[in-house]
């Protein structure tokens, strides 16, 4: 590794949007040809900065450095340009063209008669993909590709663009176990090449075993810079969140004795086959399963979102039908989905309008809406899970990951449910975050509701649930209770070794 040649520095970085102070007074700087973690809560700033970084927005005020010299960026495109570049979260391809097209998009090679030369496309494709070790082909269109190959394209049109700094932007929060390490195997290889890597993620495990430098935000403050082999995961919580979070999980309760949910022969094609399964009052329930397990299709399901071959349900006892979310929700039940940005929230609007668009009914008078009665119960709720917001008006697209969550739990809560199923309740949010929102639900739990928790974290399944069940290949094939709530035991059944 180029130890101390820096490629990239920021200096007193300040950025102020509306009603919000983003980023106060950051100075860092990068080594060429590291692996250097910006880790922070929600809301601590990584994202502005790395807009900042990539051309998205300038700062409000400071300078940035590349390579010693000083950079202004009007557009991403400039900042690719230059040689800084971007793989968002959410990926940013055209799924109806094909990879070559996305690889080489605004830049394709033309003929002498001004055509796409698609020969030397085609090559110029394959090549920048033999980095990879992936088996694309570059005639495939981009929408039939899985997420792990779609980052793939993204980060080899990076490096069509003779990439010096890559960011890698939440990277693996969508993808297999077995994906994410050919994406490390891509890194180091990168790594290698002299390309400096900027990596945000929320793992810790795969934090500490590919970066060389950590550095971390808080509140917009940067805290400090340190290599990766002289700091602790407990460490870097306690500078991230500026107090230690010994109790990341709140304490388990006993469930009740009274079955609230009871389902027998749930089954949906070759998707899922015959779940039973019953949730009890004051229970947190776990559904663990590897990817392509058939948790979120089956929940899906149960709620009516989709449809199913068979299945019979009963609450409190009671055959029920339900054949969508409407009538789900009339039932009490609910369902948070994986997906908040695209599916669960609706990201250009405000706050109050998200919380109050999951039960109209009650924020209106007659057949119009009450202004009054909607700030009442946006307010109520913002406060009662701690949304970090300038105001109930303020845009859910601009607010942190972990406070959109919130604002998600606030809007199916506010409908008073019974049941809550929440599938990855903490997907891409900060320790802090997380935190909140498990006293959230053992809260919810212990006032006799139920909640059912999808997740493919294994420490918040062992650490959140009373009960597990696991799912192998669209079949539950086991429970774990109590001194059983162990790694090796839900990973034994989840791998399908009985």
């Amino acid at each position: 590794m180029g130890e101390n040649q820096t490629i990239l520095q920021v200096k007193g970085i300040h950025k102020v949007f509306p009603g919000t102070q983003a980023l106060t007074d950051v100075s860092l700087e990068f080594y060429k040809g590291e692996i250097h973690t910006v880790m922070g809560e929600n809301g601590a700033g990584k994202s502005t900065l790395m807009n900042i970084l990539s051309g998205v927005f300038p700062p409000t005020e400071g300078e940035i450095l590349l390579e010693g010299r000083a950079v202004q960026f009007q557009n991403t495109r400039q900042a690719q340009e230059m040689g800084i570049a971007i793989v968002h979260q959410e990926l940013s391809l055209c799924p109806h063209l094909t990879v070559s097209e996305n690889v080489f998009i605004g830049r394709l090679p033309k003929t002498k008669l001004g055509f796409v030369d698609q020969r030397k496309l085609k090559e110029d494709t394959k090549k920048v993909l033999e980095n990879f070790k992936a088996d694309i082909d570059p005639d495939d269109l981009v929408g039939n590709l899985s997420i792990s190959e779609q980052q793939v394209v993204e980060i080899a049109k990076a490096l069509t663009m003779d990439c010096k700094v890559l960011i890698l932007d939440e990277p693996t929060s969508a993808i297999t176990e077995a994906e994410a390490n050919s994406l490390f195997e891509v890194i180091a290889k990168l790594k290698k090449n002299g390309i400096s890597i900027i990596y945000i993620s929320h793992k810790f495990k795969e934090i500490f075993m590919i970066s060389d430098r950590i550095s971390i935000l808080r509140d917009g403050h940067y805290v400090g810079t340190y290599r990766t082999e002289e700091i602790t995961s407990d460490q870097v919580v306690q500078l991230m969140v500026g107090r230690e979070l010994n109790n990341i999980y709140p304490e388990k309760s006993t469930p009740g004795k009274k079955q609230i949910l009871r389902v027998e022969n749930l089954s949906r094609n070759t998707t899922f086959q015959q779940i039973q399964f019953s949730l009890y009052e004051k229970e947190v329930l776990g559904i663990f399963g590897l990817m392509g397990a058939g948790r979120t299709e089956m929940s899906r399901a149960l709620c009516g979102i989709d449809p199913k071959d068979s299945g019979q349900v009963w609450l409190n006892g009671k055959p029920v039908s339900i054949n969508s979310i409407n009538q789900a929700k009339r039932k009490g039940i609910v369902y948070l989905t994986e997906d908040r940005k695209t599916q669960g929230l609706f990201l250009e609007m405000s706050i109050k309008l998200n919380i109050v668009s999951s039960d109209l009914q009650a924020v209106s008078s007659g057949p119009f809406i009450d202004r009054g009665k909607e700030n009442r119960v946006a307010t109520r709720y913002c406060k009662m899970l701690n949304v970090k917001a300038p105001g109930i008006n303020q845009t859910i697209g601009s607010l942190s990951g972990g406070n959109q969550q919130k604002v998600m739990l606030a809007k199916w809560l506010s409908t008073g449910p019974k049941i809550m199923i929440m599938d990855e309740p903490t997907r891409g949010i900060d320790v802090g975050a997380k935190s909140e929102i498990y006293k959230l639900l053992r809260g919810f739990a212990d006032e006799g509701n139920g909640v059912i928790v999808i997740s493919s974290e294994l420490p918040e399944i062992i650490g959140v649930c009373d009960r597990v069940l696991v799912m192998h290949q669209g079949r539950m094939v086991g429970e774990v209770m109590g001194e059983r709530i162990n790694e090796e035991e839900i990973m034994r059944l989840a791998s399908g070794i009985t």
